[in-house]
Order: structure tokens, then C-alpha cells, then sequence
């Protein structure tokens, strides 16, 4: 994962995605910044990423996804997802400051929006670093996430799928594709195109969302 930016919004993204196990290589053009930073994340490195040599060099065309988290600076952050679009990253992210910001990071290649007032980075991490569609962290160490159903768990009523004793999660509520959410019970059976709501402790939370 790259991070481009480290700002509030880029640093908090960075650091918590490299507590999570995310190789991360965290790209900013202020030494100060980067050297303060050293030894918290995976690599991390002093360049403009509105460069595409510097960009090449720091090998980001090898990396799948990618998050732009430049701040204030618009233009910087314009520059650096064309350049991300242009090396074909297969998913990139970008923090936009205004909804016209937004367009424009979309129309240029941005395969995510982020608005940071809404989206901060430890709920971004989670999202892009996985299989989750949303998050929300509701204590301490308890979560509720938005995802698909693992593929063993498809046809199988809930009621007998021993997911609260396996992986210590309750399958809250599941939506069918074009329905509402409804609550879901021991008779429940998961398909394919579902969207389903779990709940649990953190840490277990993440790991039923990464089943394949």
C-alpha cells in the first residue's frame, strides 16, 4: 500500500495500517516529517510525488492499491492521482477538501473519494486494506462491519454455521441484492450477492471479514 501525504489524515492511515500488517511505503516531500516518522511505518521515504521518475524509482508501480492524502494542496494532490492513473494502479484512493475537489480526483483516475471530516484514517485502513465495504468502530475493542459472506458460510442456515464459537462474530442483519437490510436469525441462509452486518470484538471482527 502507498500513502501519499503525511499529514494528520495520511499519518494516522499509514500508522495504522502498518499496526494491522499492511506493508506500507508512506511517500512525503518534507524531511522533517519523514524523519519523524521513521521506524513507525514499513518504509518511508523523502520525494515529490508529483514526479513520475521519483515515483518509478520508489517502485510504487510494483504496489496494488494506493491512497492520496495531500492536504491543502490541490494541485499536488490532482498531480499525484494522474500519475497513480497513469502507472495503472489497480485501486487508488484520494482525499478530496471539497466536493468539486472530489469530481475532479474522480474523473482524473480516483477509483475512491475520501472526505477526511467524514472518513478518518483508521476507518479508511480498514476498508481499503480488505474485504470490508464498511466500518465502524463502536467501543474500544468492538466493531461492527459491512461485507460479503465468506464463500464456506454461503447455503449453510446460521444456526448451524457455529460462526459465534469459531470466529467469536453475530451476523446481524443481511441484505439480498435489491432488498433492505432485515435481521438476520438461526434459520438465515447466506447467498452470494449478499451484504451482511457483523458485529464482535475487533480483532475477530477483522479476521471473519478477510475469510475469502
Amino acid at each position: 500500500m502507498v500513502v501519499i501525504g503525511l499529514g494528520r489524515f495520511g499519518t494516522s492511515l499509514a500508522l495504522e495500517l502498518t499496526r494491522r500488517g499492511t506493508e506500507v511505503l508512506a511517500i512525503d516531500n518534507r524531511a522533517k516529517i519523514t524523519q519523524a516518522l521513521a521506524g513507525q511505518i514499513t518504509q518511508i521515504a523523502t520525494a515529490d510525488a508529483t514526479d513520475m521518475e521519483a515515483l518509478r524509482q520508489l517502485g510504487v508501480p510494483d504496489f496494488y492499491r494506493a491512497v492520496v492524502a495531500v492536504g491543502g494542496d490541490i494541485e499536488a494532490s490532482i498531480l499525484a492521482t494522474s500519475l497513480l492513473a497513469e502507472l495503472e494502479i489497480n485501486d487508488i484512493w484520494a482525499k478530496a477538501i471539497s466536493t468539486q475537489h472530489g469530481r475532479i480526483l474522480s474523473r482524473i483516475g480516483a477509483h475512491h473519494v475520501v472526505f477526511p471530516e467524514h472518513d478518518m484514517g483508521e476507518r479508511v485502513a480498514h476498508l481499503v486494506s480488505g474485504r470490508m465495504l464498511d466500518y465502524m468502530q463502536v467501543d474500544e475493542n468492538f466493531a461492527l462491519a459491512k461485507t460479503k459472506p465468506p464463500k464456506d458460510y454461503v447455503g449453510v442456515p446460521l444456526g448451524r454455521s457455529n460462526l459465534r464459537r469459531k470466529y467469536g462474530v453475530t451476523i446481524v442483519a443481511v441484505k439480498a441484492p435489491g432488498e433492505e437490510f432485515t435481521y438476520a436469525d438461526a434459520d438465515t441462509e447466506l447467498t452470494y450477492g449478499d451484504v451482511i452486518l457483523v458485529s464482535g470484538r475487533t480483532e475477530q471482527v477483522e479476521r471473519f471479514a478477510e475469510l475469502p
